[in-house]
């Protein structure tokens, strides 16, 4: 599992900062400087701060970014960080300058400035979100990392904010290492009995195994397992945190370990990134484990269909007709239109069972999303304007990028089966919305939910200001803040 950055916070009292070794971050804004750290060390540098600002490479430094003063006169650090932060910002704004302090996290100490900028807790998150790493099959001998110090005026207001940034660091960081794990190692059943873990933190976890799910009729999810070596499972996960006895909201994840495609195989080409086609069950996950964390004060209950699709004498052949839970047939014309199979009967259970007041299943679903929206956001597919404008608002609070798609009976009427009472794909065009109708009829009428289609934003070939390159944990900040705002008795301060 990765390790988390744990910085040393200390109270900023004028300490002599000339001798400090490594790297010093300090926040500034405008032309000059003004906060107490950085006059004092434009004046240990004979004015190099105030020069460095009022020139023209400053000027092209974009908030949350940093200029280099390296081995600057006066100071025993190997450089100077002037980070371009005004007082009031966003979000996006702060996190991104607590990534830019996580890059220069190597051998030498950082010190980073920090006294009272009103955004601290979304720069501390940053901080975290970016010094992540996962390099656990890296062999030789792994570089000492220096410590991170944070000099901050109040320092119980940023320990705390250290903690709460913490709890939503750990969900996201169970996401990620569950979407970077390779497939022999993350198989269905260890996928599985990592989620027990979370009983420790109180979640109450259940494993079904292939006896139960058969016994409940699950002959979709199971059908796309069955050419594996690895048995399916359902997960489920349950947070008590709100009022007894009420109903719970309900995530369901979809957890393809590895998807070849079954007997509809997929090109070679790239296929070893069908290790993240188990996104959604892993930010199903973190958000759990975020919640836990922090003791929401809500009842949330995750599910997560774990299986592997893989080709051999007994998998799923196109033109196989098999029935759901829900007792509806489907012909599954593509065997590598799987991900909609599972969801289909874990939505169904999840309802027959749970009846929750509201549920957002997520998948890395179709290829045709990041045809549409590419690597910026995520499909976002509902029947319910209320339960999907509050999901959007807390998408866009947490700068998750996420983007509403159309649905409507002429995509469904694509569905249509000779022989079944439904097809599992139906052609090229419009291949999310259609993807999102066949699961749309596996939701009750009644029922408020939303669809996140996470294909395009689970795995980046390139880093972002808060992730390195690889798993993103897209949907864990957003959908802690969904039931924070929606369904906590106690509303979690952001």
């Amino acid at each position: 599992m990765s390790e988390v950055l744990i910085p040393e916070i200390v109270a900023y009292d004028g300490e002599d900062l000339a001798a400090r070794s490594g790297r010093i971050v300090v926040l500034v804004d405008g032309d000059a400087p003004t906060s107490l750290g950085a006059r004092r060390l434009d004046r240990l540098t004979r004015g190099a701060v105030r020069r460095a600002m009022a020139g023209e490479a400053w000027g092209r430094v974009k908030p949350g970014e940093a200029l280099e003063l390296a081995y600057p006169a006066g100071l025993a650090a190997e450089a100077l960080h002037l980070v371009r932060l005004p007082r009031r910002t966003d979000v996006a704004t702060a996190r991104k300058a607590g990534g830019t302090i996580a890059r220069l996290y190597g051998a030498a100490p950082v010190l980073a400035l920090v006294e009272t900028h009103p955004r601290h807790a979304d720069l501390i998150l940053g901080l975290l979100l970016r010094a992540y790493s996962f390099d656990v099959y890296k062999s030789g001998e792994k570089k000492a990392k220096g410590a991170v110090t944070l000099m901050v005026s109040d320092v119980p207001a940023a320990q705390a904010s250290y903690h709460a940034a913490l709890a939503l660091a750990q969900g996201v960081f169970l996401t990620r290492d569950l979407v970077n794990e390779p497939a022999n190692v993350l198989t269905t059943t260890e996928f599985a009995h990592r989620l027990t873990g979370l009983r420790d933190l109180g979640v109450h976890v259940e494993v079904l195994d292939e006896d139960e799910l058969e016994r409940l009729g699950m002959r979709l999810l199971l059908g796309v397992g069955i050419g594996s070596e690895c048995p399916s499972h359902v997960v489920v996960m349950r947070w008590n945190g709100g009022v007894a006895g009420e109903a719970p909201f309900a995530l369901v994840g979809k957890g393809v370990c590895f998807d070849t495609g079954g007997i509809s195989i997929k090109p070679a080409g790239g296929m070893e990134e069908m290790t993240m086609d188990m996104g959604g069950a892993g930010v199903v996950a973190g958000v759990m484990k975020t919640l836990a964390l922090r003791g929401a004060k809500a009842n949330v209950v995750g599910l997560v269909g774990l299986v592997e699709n893989m080709p051999d004498g007994r998998a799923q052949r196109p033109g196989d007709i098999v029935k759901s839970m829900k007792g509806d047939t489907v012909e599954v014309i593509n065997t590598d239109a799987e991900g909609r199979l599972v969801l289909a009967d874990v939505l169904w259970y999840a309802q027959e069972t749970f009846k929750p007041k509201g549920i957002i299943n997520l998948a890395t679903l179709t290829g045709a999303i990041i045809v549409a929206l590419g690597s910026e956001h995520a499909g976002v597919f509902s029947n319910n304007d209320a339960l999907c404008g509050a999901f959007l608002k807390a998408a866009r609070a947490e700068h998750e990028g996420a983007w509403r798609m159309p649905m409507g009976q002429a995509y469904d009427d694509k569905l249509k089966s000779r022989l079944a009472d439904m097809m599992n794909v139906g052609g090229r065009e419009g291949g999310a919305i259609v993807a999102a109708q066949f699961i749309k009829r596996f939701i009750k009428e009644d029922m408020p939910w939303v669809h996140l289609d996470i294909a395009g934003v689970t795995l980046l070939k390139g880093d972002t200001p808060t992730a390195p390159k690889g798993a993103t944990g897209w949907g864990v900040l957003a959908l802690n803040r969904l039931i924070a705002d929606m369904f906590e008795t106690t509303p979690a301060k952001a």
